[in-house]
């Protein structure tokens, strides 16, 4: 007999029908150089880890969950360290990025959207121009993972913290709950570590 999954964790784990595209919002001078210099910062991407042990214990999980994605042991280890390094620095759960990414591109470093977002994090090609190098390759992983970061958390202040909302604009669907929705069960469904859990916000 074969084994039926659930409508919603079909969904959940799909190839991406929900990629961005996020809409060109004109911005303040102050806040386009702030997101210009938080994106040219290329620091070395050592995320923090409370302990040796749990680091280990992170990378280990994490690596087994995403194989079938990413069946390379070592790109996957060096997609993950920039994935927590990227959402540490934007002050995000990098579970919270990792079930992003997941709904997003499914995990496809070259996706490609047709309304035009690229890349793991589906990132639109104008933010090159707003906020960094018109030369940037969207499709380079700490490029990537850098600009989607900093979106999100650019989202997330304008927000004022609201999850849900912060969401919306990223996919340029503010106000509909399916993407949202959908984030937050790969989020919790797929990615959750620990406690680490955090309900997303309507």
């Amino acid at each position: 007999m074969r084994l039926r999954l659930p409508l919603c964790l079909l969904l959940a784990w799909a190839a991406p029908v929900w990629a961005g595209a996020q809409k060109y919002e004109p911005l303040a001078a102050s806040v386009q150089a702030a997101l210009h210099a938080t994106v040219s910062d290329r620091a070395a991407p050592e995320p923090r880890f409370d302990s040796i042990e749990d680091k280990i214990d992170w990378l280990t999980e994490m690596s087994r969950r995403l194989e079938k994605r990413i069946p390379d042991r070592a790109a996957r280890l060096e997609f993950l360290k920039t994935v927590r390094y990227e959402a540490q620095r934007a002050g995000l759960d990098p579970q919270l990025v990792l079930g992003l990414i997941q709904v997003e591109s499914g995990f496809r470093k070259y996706a490609v959207s047709s309304a035009g977002a690229r890349g793991y994090m589906q990132v639109m090609p104008f933010w090159l121009k707003l906020i960094g190098n018109p030369d940037s390759n969207l499709f380079h992983l700490r490029t990537n993972l850098r600009f989607g970061c900093t979106i999100l958390r650019h989202y997330l202040d304008i927000e004022n913290g609201d999850l849900f909302r912060a969401l919306g604009r990223y996919n340029g669907s503010l106000g509909r709950p399916e993407y949202p929705t959908l984030v937050r069960a790969a989020w919790e469904k797929h990615w959750s570590w620990g406690a680490r859990v955090i309900q997303a916000q309507r």
